[in-house]
């Protein structure tokens, strides 16, 4: 970042609940499902990015949580400010990158499976300018959980930075790493498989699919994945596997969860969506099963709803299906 941005430093007082750190934007979404973006006339605008997303979910469910990324000094940048803020993120650790332009993101609507996206982050997005100077790093190691994304490795300043906030926590409790590879952010799989295996040495726990997992340790297997994911220190794997459910593997106990079907409007946010109940789940005094269970739920909701960062739940939505699925079982 530059010194334009604005101080990302807070006075010390109780810890977040959730810190993330990645991307930031505005997601153009059309309001019409199976139509080209050629052929859209219609477009609802909505706060996005993977961690901005994770944040707001985990605010859902009542976490007191903050996103660590940047903006363009542009009405778009204004907007995410104002919208962090009315979804009940904190964001002081939001700065301004003058010379650049708060990013767009565009998607088609094919449902059940299929929602391209389309990036608007060049030169460089604001969130892979962000340096380790910018980081409150006192902040950060005292987060109870501190959630990053593989996007972020995928560029310096943003890369060192990381490595610099991971160097504060020193590999504490529930640091999570978000497997989210996106190929248009790398120059190829193999420099992101480069940076993933450097930073599974810094973290506890890792989350993502089984296309995520192949570039992270080469194994798309679930449980191949999630022992190869063990093998490189982590202390907590999650392989999600779309409508095969969750796996989920530690040291001493796998558990694997079944789907919960839905009817997709918009697949796109899931992931977030699991994420911030994931979160919110890990800080319950929460056998596994449960807090997978609870994280796969609200994924399922998030995909049955347009947007990604209004669409998250609330803990009484997921707890109501859970209850709903158990009735159903008794």
């Amino acid at each position: 970042m530059t010194s334009e941005t604005a101080a990302l430093h807070s006075e010390q007082g109780e810890p977040f609940d959730l810190i993330t750190i990645g991307r930031i934007g505005v997601d153009l979404y059309p309001l019409q499902d199976g139509v080209g973006l050629e052929d859209v006339d219609t477009f609802g605008k909505f706060l996005g990015g993977s961690a901005t997303n994770v944040s707001i979910a985990a605010a859902r469910h009542g976490l007191r949580s903050a996103v660590v990324t940047a903006t363009g000094d542009d009405p778009f940048g204004r907007y995410a400010h104002r919208e962090l803020r009315r979804l009940g993120v904190d964001d002081r650790f939001v700065g301004t990158v003058g010379t650049l332009k708060t990013p767009i993101t565009f998607c088609e609507i094919f449902p059940p499976d299929d929602f391209p996206l389309y990036f608007y982050r060049d030169p460089i997005a604001p969130d892979l300018a962000i340096t380790a100077n910018d980081l409150d790093l006192d902040a950060i190691s005292r987060a109870r959980i501190y959630w990053s994304t593989v996007t972020g490795l995928s560029r310096d300043p943003s890369r060192t930075a990381h490595h610099a906030a991971w160097g504060a926590r020193g590999r504490r409790p529930l640091t999570v790493l978000d497997l989210d590879y996106r190929p248009m952010f790398w120059p190829s799989g193999a420099a992101a498989t480069a940076e993933v295996k450097r930073a599974l040495g810094q973290v506890t726990v890792a989350v993502g699919n089984r296309e995520e997992c192949e570039i992270a340790v080469g194994e798309t297997e679930p449980l191949r994945a999630a022992d190869a994911l063990l093998e490189r220190g982590v202390e907590l794997a999650i392989v999600k596997q779309g409508p095969r459910g969750v796996l989920a593997k530690t040291r001493d106990e796998t558990v694997e969860v079944p789907p919960y079907f839905v009817e997709v409007v918009n697949g796109l946010g899931a992931g977030d969506g699991f994420g911030g109940a994931l979160c919110y789940g890990l800080l319950q005094d929460w056998s596994l099963e449960r807090v997978i269970r609870f994280a796969n739920i609200a994924g399922a909701i998030v995909a049955t709803r347009r947007e990604c960062s209004t669409a998250m739940p609330t803990t009484d939505e997921v707890e109501s299906v859970l209850k709903e699925l158990q009735n159903v079982r008794s």
